[in-house]
């Protein structure tokens, strides 16, 4: 029998492997991990429960939580080693480049070995990752070397106050949180796909995460927040934000932040980042930058049909919360490897290694010519 021929580039719409992770776009069910309604989890549970869930199956009771939670605590801590190529890192290096370098070191001086320690490994990397981009930012912009071992109660709390040298309050610490559970999980996406096809060549945990880093590092893939915030920041009115899309529309050019390789109405993700967006605008006393957003919104329903994503009104949260836009896709990964973690061991736990078949479409025969006569 001949091979199956693939429809589509990109692979989209093929089915890839099986997961219980989360379902994404399913009929009737929208986005939820391991059952639980993305909107329930971004209501009532912290990013610590919503990761427990995704790495150990279940949601924590509050002896697991309390252990679990003082756990990552004592996982903030960074090794000299590390924060002496942090400080080699110069200050105009993509964050991003920093996390990849950070979780690559961080692999040289705590290897995974046997795969018997993969939960703490996950842990670690994950609880590592906020100290490893705020140390590098304060030292290279401010000279500043931060203390990572805080007793913020929160991963998000943590970034904030090591990133602002401030105490955040508590509605941005908690849009922070909220943040980094949207982004915590979603299928087999580009960079979840490269963690598990790393994985299902038995490699380490922190060589699957590093190259998912690199393939979230793409404006096509986590990128599209910074692009989506370069953006809104150039108009300074709702009109001039309708004059200018509707420009970008006619010269046929890409807005960023919007639609979904597998979502076909709506992101659900959206209605709840695009509430605590509207609301960080509000406590900060100046609402250009979501009142601008969501003109971009309305212009791309009314003209294109196309809805914003996750990414889109993201970007005016952070912004609000005042994260520099370059550090916009490294929370994305704060908080998604939660879930490539997750669908690393899931891989590991039925592995086949993974390698698609391709469709030739170059030339039947070529003939050698030797070189004289090229």
């Amino acid at each position: 029998m001949g091979e199956k021929k693939l429809d589509g580039a990109g692979l989209r719409g093929q089915v890839a492997g099986k997961t219980a992770l989360s379902t994404v776009g399913k009929e009737g069910k929208g986005l939820t991990y391991r059952g639980y309604a993305i909107e329930e989890l971004a209501e009532k549970a912290t990013f610590e429960e919503v990761a427990y869930m995704l790495l150990y199956g279940k949601l924590p009771n509050q002896s697991e939580f309390d252990n679990y939670s003082n756990k990552l605590k004592s996982y903030r801590a960074l090794p000299a080693e590390l924060k002496e190529v942090l400080e080699r890192i110069p200050a105009n290096a993509h964050p991003m480049d920093v996390m990849r370098t950070g979780c690559s070191m961080l692999g040289n001086l705590e290897p995974e070995g046997d795969f018997s320690n993969q939960n703490e490994t996950a842990d670690r990397i994950m609880a590592s990752f906020a100290s490893i981009v705020t140390y590098w930012y304060r030292y290279s912009h401010e000279g500043v070397r931060v203390d990572t071992e805080t007793d913020h109660a929160t991963i998000g709390g943590q970034f904030l106050s090591l990133l602002t040298g401030n105490e955040p309050s508590e509605d941005h610490a908690r849009a922070l949180d909220v943040s980094l559970i949207l982004y915590a999980e979603h299928g087999f996406n580009a960079s979840t796909f490269t963690a598990r096809t790393c994985a299902s060549t038995l490699s380490d945990m922190h060589s699957c995460i590093t190259g998912a880093i690199g393939t979230l590092r793409g404006p096509l893939h986590g990128g599209a927040n910074e692009a989506a915030m370069e953006m809104i920041e150039k108009y300074s009115s709702r009109e001039e934000a309708k004059a200018g899309v509707l420009d970008l529309l006619a010269k046929k050019e890409k807005i960023m932040g919007f639609g979904h390789a597998v979502y076909s109405s709506e992101d659900p993700r959206n209605a709840i980042i695009k509430v605590w967006s509207e609301k960080l605008s509000k406590l900060d006393g100046n609402t250009l930058l979501y009142e601008v957003s969501e003109e971009i919104e309305k212009v791309m329903d009314e003209e294109k049909g196309m809805f914003a994503n996750t990414d889109f009104f993201m970007a005016s949260a952070y912004n609000y919360l005042g994260i520099p836009t370059a550090i916009f896709t490294p929370l994305f990964v704060i908080g998604r490897t939660s879930g490539w973690a997750a669908n690393i061991m899931e891989q590991r736990a039925d592995n086949r290694i993974i390698r698609p078949s391709e469709e030739y479409i170059g030339p039947d025969k070529s003939e050698w010519v030797e070189m004289s006569n090229r």
